[in-house]
């Protein structure tokens, strides 16, 4: 009888981490019931392994290990070896993530987890060596040693890994008996003096050595923190951090965007994978900070960053790509790097010291091979001071630098695209560049974020059953959505529709945010699940109320379900965001900083939804200028027609019966736009005066 697993599968598959090991000796299979209903039967433990395929630890391991065809002998023989693209299943990853975290003390990819027939773990790494190394053991030995104890030590293995499984399902699935008292407003200033008690002071960021890692959730909270309270240390720490990473190695100069993180406390050595979350992150902070500060050099970096997306990361026919690889060529960062050689050989002497003395690019260099990382090393008023020239002409020279040193790059080795359109990591994308179009007037942001909307929304929404997909690649659509998918999404329609007043990505938001409801939502449980009811059980159901490098999905989805309130009163959005947070209250007091997302959703339902109704055909431009030069977090602005005759054709198509408080009785009056200030049920008069209208949310705090 043919084994249906005596074969590597995964050039089944469409996943570029999946297909990099298509070649292994390794006979990798999928996790899938083909894989699982075989290590049942033949009672053997799984061997899994998550990765990404920009993370630059697991090419290593590859290379060193899965390539090794003695080791592949062990694992062919003794188990049954599963691979999995975290980023296609975030469910799997967040589980195994949890007890690795738990037992070690960290975690990080690639994941290396031995599991049970029934995909209980008893062991659990992250990168290990070939052979033993600084203390690590070595993974040769760890195969050939679980080989053996599955024979031997059968009983003590099954005991771990049941107590590890109800560790995790502690961890992750359950919600506490006995519910807290909701946190009010004063959580966000209580998240903002963890931050900045976290706050690195010399170097910008948090923590106190490498590697640093972005966190746009914390400068979310500082920058709230600071417009509401006047703190001036918020403001200082939030462009402290904002500075340090769009000066530092962490943003490609040439190119734009940003890499993962960097390895060093001085932000000086990148990871250098790109991933399209942060950008999206990112890119929103700099757009919040610009509103705030005015500085233009924050408007700069956010236009850059989405420049670099257009260009790097946008598929023909709408979507966002999911990474690029850290490495190009077989080697980390080459494509970044620069020698003062480089730059002198396409640069004329006095552009080419100017860009060496800007950057930092020296002889000795900054990363491996005496090579740089582009780092901010002067300014242009040093510059011109130490040249004799103007800034002005300083700037004009780099302008130039700049252009001819990218166009020299594009002949480099690229790094490789992981072209997975993920429907969650869109949302954010989508949210972000609506968020442009607002901050930036910029319409063709909004033209962007339109045309990924509707490019996920066909591949990935089936309208019949109202249920999500998590991916399309080369056409095809592979597993469940998970609640990112559904809350990322949802809350990138809702903020193009704040954008544009466009109706169709607001009727899609709360299309979402029902199914939201019907999947995810447990009553008795007072949470929403990450998983979907019906989707694949596994050994526990988990939540995400924790910030990672995405912002929390439990959060985005209380947050947002907050916002649509107002839109679909009678869909049970608000009940719902009032129990989960009632059911994290305790764990939000005892941790802000790992519960941002949910942080801003209690202050959200402590404060109250500020709405901005506006009432118009089209929104006029002097209103658009006044609203992208407020920093205004949490403003609800909502657009609707002119008149109630024109608003019954919007109500018919979101299936409603009456207008929604956030649009009853708030038409345009005089025949001219509009404007409405509402909160916490109490509205402003109408009026056709943006600037009385935003004044009025002032008056009421006065008060």
């Amino acid at each position: 009888m043919t084994d249906p697993v005596g074969r590597n599968r995964l050039d089944e598959e469409q996943s570029p981490y999946l297909c990099q090991h298509a070649d292994n000796p390794v006979n990798w299979q999928p996790w899938d019931e083909t894989a699982l209903e075989a290590a049942r039967e033949q009672d053997k433990p799984i061997f899994l392994s998550i990765g990404y395929s920009a993370c630059h630890w697991c090419h290593v391991m590859a290379d060193e290990s899965f390539s090794d065809p003695e080791i592949a002998e062990v694992l062919n023989e003794h188990f049954v070896p599963v691979k999995v693209d975290r980023e296609e299943r975030p469910d799997l990853d967040r589980i195994y993530q949890t007890i690795c975290q738990l037992v070690t003390g960290g975690g990080g990819w690639p994941l290396s987890v031995w599991l049970t027939p029934q995909g209980k773990p008893f062991f659990v790494g992250t990168y290990f060596p070939p052979e033993p190394r600084r203390g690590a053991p070595g993974f040769r030995d760890l195969v050939e040693s679980f080989a053996e104890s599955w024979r031997t030590d059968r009983d003590e293995i099954e005991n771990r890994a049941e107590q590890w499984t109800h560790a995790i399902t502690d961890r992750l699935e359950e919600t506490p008996d006995t519910t807290g008292e909701t946190p009010g407003s004063e959580i966000l200033d209580q998240t903002v003096q963890a931050a900045l008690r976290a706050a690195d002071r010399d170097h910008g960021g948090f923590g106190s050595g490498g590697p640093k890692f972005p966190q746009p959730g914390r400068i979310d909270a500082l920058l709230r923190g600071y417009a509401i309270t006047g703190r001036r240390q918020a403001l200082d720490v939030a462009v402290e951090a904002l500075d340090a990473m769009a000066n530092g190695g962490l943003r490609d100069h040439l190119g734009g965007g940003f890499h993962r993180y960097c390895v060093d406390r001085q932000w000086t050595v990148p990871h250098f994978e790109k991933m399209l979350y942060d950008q999206a992150g990112l890119a929103s902070r700099y757009l919040d900070a610009y509103r705030l500060t005015g500085n233009e050099s924050y408007a700069t970096v956010a236009r850059e960053t989405f420049e670099f997306v257009r260009r790097e990361l946008s598929h023909d026919d709408g979507g966002f790509f999911a990474t690029l690889d850290a490495q190009s060529g077989g080697e980390e960062g080459t494509f970044y790097v620069w020698t003062p050689e480089d730059v002198r050989s396409h640069l004329p002497e006095l552009e080419a010291d100017l860009f060496c003395d800007r950057y930092g690019v020296t002889p000795g260099g900054n990363f491996e091979n005496k090579t740089t990382v582009l780092n901010v090393s002067a300014t242009t008023a040093d510059l011109a001071e130490e040249y004799d020239l103007t800034e002005s002409e300083v700037e004009e020279r780099l302008e130039e630098a700049h252009e001819e040193l990218f166009a020299a790059r594009t002949d480099r080795e690229r790094p490789a695209r992981d072209e997975k359109v993920l429907a969650g990591w869109n949302g954010l994308m989508i949210s972000a560049f609506a968020q442009g179009a607002v901050a930036l007037t910029d319409d063709s942001l909004a033209d962007d974020a339109r045309r990924a909307l509707d490019f996920v929304r066909e591949h990935l929404w089936d309208e019949a059953s109202e249920t999500l997909s998590r991916r399309v690649m080369n056409g095809e659509v592979k597993g469940d959505g998970y609640l990112e998918d559904y809350a990322f999404l949802a809350r990138g329609a809702f903020d193009l529709y704040q954008a544009t007043g466009d109706l169709e990505p607001l009727s899609f938001a709360i299309d979402l945010a029902r199914a939201t409801h019907r999947e995810f939502y447990d009553d008795a449980a007072g949470t929403l699940y990450f998983t979907p009811e019906s989707g694949e059980a596994l050994v526990t159901r988990p939540q995400e109320a924790t910030d990672q490098s995405t912002p929390s999905s439990l959060g985005v989805a209380t947050s947002l379900f907050l916002d649509l309130e107002h839109f679909a009163p009678d869909a049970g959005f608000g009940d719902a965001a009032d129990a989960v947070l009632e059911s994290f209250a305790n764990r939000v007091r005892g941790s802000p900083l790992e519960h941002v997302s949910l942080v801003l959703a209690a202050e959200k339902a402590a404060s109250g939804v500020p709405e901005l109704t506006v009432a118009a055909d089209e929104m006029p431009d002097e209103w658009r200028e006044t609203i992208a030069s407020r920093y205004l977090p949490g403003l609800v602005v909502s657009r609707r027609p002119a008149t109630d005759d024109e608003l019954d054709a919007w109500l018919d198509e979101l299936e409603l019966d009456e207008a929604p408080p956030i649009w009853a009785a708030r038409e345009a009056t005089d025949g001219e736009p509009t404007v409405y200030a509402c909160e916490n049920f109490t509205c402003s008069a109408p009026t056709h005066d943006i600037d009385e209208a935003l004044a009025w949310f002032t008056a009421g705090d006065d008060a």
